[in-house]
């Protein structure tokens, strides 16, 4: 009976479930069974089951290609920049924001520093190639009024990889300090009072309690970014990139789009496609299992 009854209180909620459930499973799982065209080698003109099957072949012309690997390195290597930056610099505004006292400054500082988060790359990607000009954008203006000469930022191969850093850890300042304070409020007062009592500064009492305190979730939030090693970010690049800077700012992503889409090799994408997800795939169970083992984290 109490079964009967739980059923019957909870079939409307999950009614209300039902039309994401399917849009999911249409868009989401469906399209599993086109990983298949990783191993084909793939004419539209036949049917998906058509197609004639030649194993791992798309991975032995993928890893022969002479840009591939610098893909992979700098999908690598702008992704774990921003995964380090994305990690302390929310902890240190986080630290800086809880030590406003004044609510209404405060707040208005949150505020500001959450708003880039919700603007979209493609209307973001206008703004930075005007700031970012190298004739008349405002910072190369502020660089060459103070002696320096100007830095081709969205067109130097050596600066672009740090601009796409920079930039995103600008976006999103203001939305990875909400875990931190949220950690922070979670703390409990008494440690402060009994810092206090013991004669500690402001300084002193974030040092030995505020960083302490949110040790377990800056350690949680660094396992669990593991498995996004390989997310460097397809909106920026796409809408900052050119082919100027392939070399260093090409990723895989990009590169899946530009062979599969623009190219039309929608088996060679497939087969990049299939690459990044077992890596991905692999990379997040190893982090959800380190931070069971270190900070008591569990999915289920």
């Amino acid at each position: 009976m109490k079964k009967n009854n739980w059923f019957k209180k909870e079939l409307f909620f999950h009614a209300l479930l039902l039309p994401a459930a399917v849009i999911v499973i249409i868009f989401k799982y469906i399209p599993y069974l086109g990983i298949t065209m990783a191993f084909e080698r793939y004419d539209p003109l036949k049917g998906l089951f058509d197609q004639q099957w030649i194993g791992f072949e798309n991975y032995r012309y993928l890893f022969s290609l002479p840009g591939f690997k610098s893909v992979i390195w700098n999908t690598i290597f702008i992704a774990v920049m921003k995964l380090i930056g994305n990690l302390i610099f929310p902890v240190i505004i986080a630290l800086l924001i809880n030590e406003i006292l004044h609510p209404l400054y405060k707040k208005t500082v949150q505020t500001v520093l959450y708003l880039p988060h919700f603007i979209s790359w493609a209307a973001l990607a206008g703004i930075f190639i005007d700031i970012l000009s190298p004739t008349g954008g405002l910072v190369n203006k502020l660089i060459t009024s103070l002696g320096g000469n100007p830095v081709f930022f969205l067109g130097d191969p050596k600066v672009f990889p740090y601009t796409l850093a920079v930039t995103d850890i600008w976006k999103e300042l203001g939305w990875g300090t909400i875990v931190y304070l949220s950690a922070i409020t979670a703390i409990n007062p008494e440690y402060y009072e009994a810092a206090k009592m013991d004669g500690a500064n402001r300084f002193q009492q974030i040092l030995h309690v505020t960083i302490p305190g949110i040790l377990p979730m800056i350690l949680l939030m660094m396992v669990l970014s593991v498995g996004n090693v390989l997310q460097a970010g397809f909106e920026q690049v796409f809408n900052l990139y050119s082919p100027q800077v392939y070399s260093t700012g090409d990723i895989i992503d990009t590169y899946v789009y530009r062979i599969g889409l623009v190219q039309a090799r929608f088996d060679l994408a497939t087969a990049v496609g299939l690459f990044k997800s077992v890596i991905s795939f692999v990379l997040i169970v190893l982090g959800y299992k380190i931070a069971d083992k270190f900070t008591g984290y569990k999915v289920f």
